[in-house]
């Protein structure tokens, strides 16, 4: 093997590494979630609506990167310690 193979391969496994150990938590999908929420509408987040929705939401973990669903659909998706909130 020659060295640009070998470097290739450190850094696939370096970054496969950081995607494991910085994939959010079922927490941090809630709370981005609990966030959308509140700055969507006043009325929702005297509501807590943000909190009810954040707790009916089912965390899957891939490894590398997460998602949650809600009703069947994906809410958020997290991957190298970001959480995305899909609308």
């Amino acid at each position: 093997m020659n060295r640009t193979k070998v470097a290739y391969i450190v850094a696939t496994v370096v970054l496969l590494g950081l995607s494991v150990l910085l994939n959010p938590s079922a927490d941090r999908h809630r709370q981005a979630m609990r966030e959308a929420v509140d700055e969507r509408s006043q009325l929702e987040s005297a509501l807590g609506l943000g909190q009810l929705t954040a707790f009916m939401s089912r965390y899957e973990s891939l490894g590398v990167a997460s998602y949650t669903t809600l009703n069947g659909k994906v809410s958020t998706v997290g991957v190298l310690g970001l959480v995305i909130v899909v609308d």
